[in-house]
């Protein structure tokens, strides 16, 4: 919030690379244990995956008190929709930047996704009960196979997915904003390491291999992640590049991400 693949060969700007199962990465890699939220207080454990950054001191702390936020307007009929589960974050997420630049604000009605526009409305609706809640996506995740959005705090209380700390949620998207860019910039993500040798050894295998695309490890509060940006930043190389690893860890899976 898998399986095997077959390796392929495929073609990035400037060059023919031949992909080679990842098998072990030369550490064993670990498995991030995810416990539940507590029934009352916030989750102290999170479930996304991706790193934060302080609040340098550019943009003023929010401060919203509880209940008060607003949704979005959503115009239209929505033009996508999924099904899959919703699970929620908060601290220490809160106060930090978002993917978007904003600053992160838990008791806004806000989520993170992994593929739709930054800016995008969408209708999040719990089949559990019936409950809808519109948000805004202004973060990027959830990391975990089968997780398909992360509401903030707020929105997840407002249709009870902040108790359960995860429910199976249809999400229905609007329009992308005026202005948004529809083909998007695209990567890959991999993770979440415990071990951060083990991430620094994949960025190396992967630098090997993709010697036209940008590859990073960075750290996370679940983890150390390894992310390849194409050059070009197309979706269909990205796609190629995820169907040709294989990471035995089912919690270390690759995933496409947009970054815009």
């Amino acid at each position: 919030m898998t399986g095997a693949r077959d390796v392929r060969r495929f073609w990035l700007p400037g060059a023919m690379l031949a992909l080679t199962a990842l098998a072990g990465c030369h550490h064993k890699q670990q498995a991030v244990y995810q416990p539940p939220p507590p029934p009352v207080q916030p989750a102290d454990v999170e479930r996304q995956a991706r790193p934060t950054r302080p609040n340098t001191g550019n943009s003023a702390p929010v401060v919203r008190p509880p209940g008060t936020a607003e949704q979005p307007e959503a115009h239209g009929r929505p033009v996508s929709s999924e099904v899959g589960i919703a699970s929620w974050y908060g601290p220490p997420y809160h106060n930090r930047q978002a993917a978007d630049g904003s600053i992160y604000d838990q008791n806004a009605m806000t989520a993170a996704h992994r593929t739709l526009p930054m800016g995008s409305v969408v209708r999040v609706t719990n089949l559990s009960n019936g409950q809808s809640v519109v948000v805004k996506i202004t973060d990027r995740g959830p990391f975990i196979d089968g997780r398909i959005i992360d509401l903030s705090l707020a929105a997840a209380k407002s249709i009870d997915v902040y108790r359960p700390g995860v429910a199976k949620v249809r999400v229905e998207a609007f329009a992308p904003p005026e202005g948004s860019d529809p083909a998007g910039r695209w990567c890959v993500q991999i993770g979440a390491f415990l071990d951060p040798a083990d991430a620094v050894q994949l960025k190396a295998d992967l630098m090997r291999r993709f010697t036209t695309a940008k590859v990073i490890e960075f750290a996370g509060p679940t983890g150390h992640w390894v992310r390849i940006n194409p050059p070009n930043g197309d979706r269909a190389t990205a796609d190629r590049i995820a169907d040709s690893i294989h990471i035995p860890d089912p919690n270390a899976q690759p995933y496409l991400v947009r970054l815009n």
